[in-house]
């Protein structure tokens, strides 16, 4: 195929004949999607549409799909789209290959090129829209709203994507191309209909304790960072361009482009290093919606105070403000809506309803105290360490009648426990040593043999006999921590290796799982392996019957009926318990449905698009 950055533009016969020849054996092979066979690909994007090769446009002249260079082999000035993305979308190709016309000797000329053009501007747009939604606090919804957004212009034909340039969380999960992305994200991704990746959060901070987080950069772990040195160094060097780079090619590869923003855009103490909120918007000249939640009180001074703390090139970027969480019965807004727009000149767009039941997973340990799940005689126990992490693990556990799922700090909450669960850390070692101190490791001792007790990734650690740290607590030198035994497995932390991939296997005799690993750290075991992963049969996990302990690096493992099934099987004590065969994946899209189909009813979304509803 004709590279288009090398193909220098003049008049020749035999040039035309080269496009048009090219232009034949592009339409007689027919639309193929990726091809990843090609030596170059992906020459453009990873979810690049390769029907395509040589454009049938080019050269359209247009800005901003491409730009003149001067050519490596002639020194001439040729037209280059090597930076364009928009043939190279699959809705774009397919639209493009149903208009084509017959091609003759000389290819298509200039004017077929630009009706062609025209015609595809109207159905598909050349840059995505830029949607922002941020919250006047933590905790004001805009993460749901996002994902609500996605589903909707999904739901529309629309090809969406979601970004938050930054996110802070221990809630993550592994992409199917070994991408580390927090779980918010990899949410609003399937709410989009698109597949999760590491540019869709470009910059994730998981907390290790004190004032360090690692950083992961595009799905990959990059460096750990205090907190001085994150806003000092990272922040005004590395993240600017990780930002740009990947929402760039998100804007040019979308027709709507739906953002998240990161607590509060008026943090005026981090004023200048905030890349989250009002860096993002201005970088992608963004239509903002600034989220209040009215069920926690105050949420007019909420609105109004951070409007009113942003500088005025800010706050014109702002389309309105949306009222959430609004309860039945909860009365007339009345004259205050008007108020605040008199106030700030930002009118209140929606008042959106309290959704009850929705089956979603939260974003913040914070929720945590609100987060028993279920109804039943039944106690499951999660032991709620110091750095929890992937709490989600344990959603689908509510799926089941008769089983109620609590998360506890102390001990006395544990001796009602009919089964208990040590769930994943960011921090095995300091979480392993808080159990200690806390009494927590004696109560889950006590209940050994007479109640299941799962660990998962850290918590799969901490029930080994022994944890070898090469590093130990803040590199203090190699260290040897005692477990608390209740599986003979010992746990090697000897390198800063991380594990992130997707697995799937099955139980011995009880069906399928799924899930993903993210851990550091290698355990070796004597113990029945738990699982068999495909493709190789190999044992992941350790299973002691006797006692009634298991622990796996499997994160999701319950997401599937069979896990749960057996998990639940043995509790002694289950009266009520009905397992169902409900996939947590199936529940969470019907919930994304009911936010979609709230956010239609209540916000004009063909205004917020522009009035077309997907047109420029």
């Amino acid at each position: 195929m004709i590279n288009p950055t090398e193909a220098d533009q003049d008049d020749s016969e035999e040039n035309y004949g080269r496009h048009a020849s090219v232009l034949r054996s592009q339409m007689i092979r027919g639309l193929i999607g990726g091809n990843p066979e090609c030596a170059h690909h992906p020459c453009h994007h990873p979810e690049q549409n390769c029907t395509f090769c040589f454009c049938p446009l080019y050269p359209c002249l247009d800005p901003e799909l491409g730009e003149y260079v001067i050519s490596r082999r002639t020194g001439g000035r040729v037209w280059s789209c090597q930076g364009c993305l928009w043939i190279h979308r699959d809705d774009v190709s397919s639209s493009l290959f149903e208009m084509m016309p017959e091609i003759g000797d000389r290819g298509l000329d200039e004017r077929t090129r630009s009706e062609l053009k025209a015609e595809l501007e109207k159905k598909h747009r050349k840059r995505a829209k830029a949607i922002m939604v941020l919250g006047a606090t933590s905790g004001a919804g805009k993460s749901l709203l996002v994902a609500a957004l996605c589903r909707a212009f999904r739901n529309r034909g629309l090809k969406v994507a979601p970004f938050k340039s930054q996110n802070m969380s221990l809630n993550s999960m592994v992409t199917a191309d070994g991408d580390e992305i927090a779980r918010i994200q990899d949410l609003q991704a399937r709410a989009a209909g698109t597949r999760p990746r590491g540019e869709l959060n470009p910059i994730l901070l998981k907390p290790k304790g004190g004032v360090t987080s690692q950083v992961i950069v595009e799905g990959k772990p990059l460096k750990d960072c205090t907190v001085q040195e994150y806003y000092s160094e990272f922040v005004p060097n590395e993240a600017p361009t990780i930002i740009s780079r990947n929402l760039e090619r998100l804007m040019r590869s979308n027709d709507v482009v739906v953002i998240e923003g990161a607590g509060s855009p008026a943090e005026i103490n981090l004023r200048g290093r905030d890349v989250a909120n009002m860096h993002v918007a201005k970088l992608a000249k963004a239509d903002c919606l600034l989220a209040v939640n009215i069920d926690w009180g105050g949420s007019f001074a909420y609105a109004v105070g951070t409007l009113m703390l942003l500088d005025e090139e800010e706050r014109r970027l702002f389309k309105g403000v949306l009222i959430n969480n609004m309860c039945p019965g909860g009365g007339s807004l009345g004259d205050s809506l008007k108020l605040v727009e008199r106030t700030t000149g930002v009118p209140v767009l929606a008042v959106l309803p309290h959704i009850p039941s929705l089956y979603l997973p939260v974003e913040d340990s914070m929720d945590l105290d609100q987060r028993d799940e279920g109804e039943g005689g039944t106690t499951v126990a999660v032991v709620r360490l110091p750095m929890i992490s992937n709490f989600t693990d344990f959603d689908a556990l509510s799926l089941e009648e008769g089983v109620k799922v609590i998360y506890v700090r102390t001990p006395e909450e544990l001796e009602s426990a009919d089964a208990i669960i040590l769930p994943g850390t960011k921090n095995t070692v300091q979480d392993l040593l808080w159990l200690r101190e806390s009494g927590m490791a004696s109560a889950v001792l006590a209940k050994a043999g007479t109640v299941p007790i799962l660990g998962i990734c850290g918590g799969y650690q901490m029930l080994g006999r022994k944890i070898f740290d090469v590093h130990g607590l803040e590199g203090s030198g190699p260290s040897e921590i005692e477990g608390l035994g209740l599986l003979d497995a010992v746990t090697h932390f000897d390198s800063y290796d991380k594990r992130t991939v997707q697995v799937h296997g099955s139980l011995e005799d009880a069906g399928e799982v799924r899930g993903y690993e993210i851990h550091m750290g290698r355990t070796e075991s004597s113990e029945r392996p738990l699982f068999r992963l495909l493709p190789d049969s190999r044992p992941e996990g350790s299973w002691d019957q006797g006692r009634k302990v298991l622990g796996s690096y499997m994160h999701g493992l319950f997401d599937l009926p069979a896990f749960r099934a057996r998990f639940l099987a043995m509790i002694e004590r289950r009266d009520g318990v009905r397992c169902n065969d409900v996939d947590h994946e199936a529940e969470i899209d019907s919930s994304l449905d009911r936010l979609a189909a709230m956010i239609e009813e209540h916000l004009d979304l063909d205004a917020l698009l522009g009035g077309d509803g997907h047109g420029p």
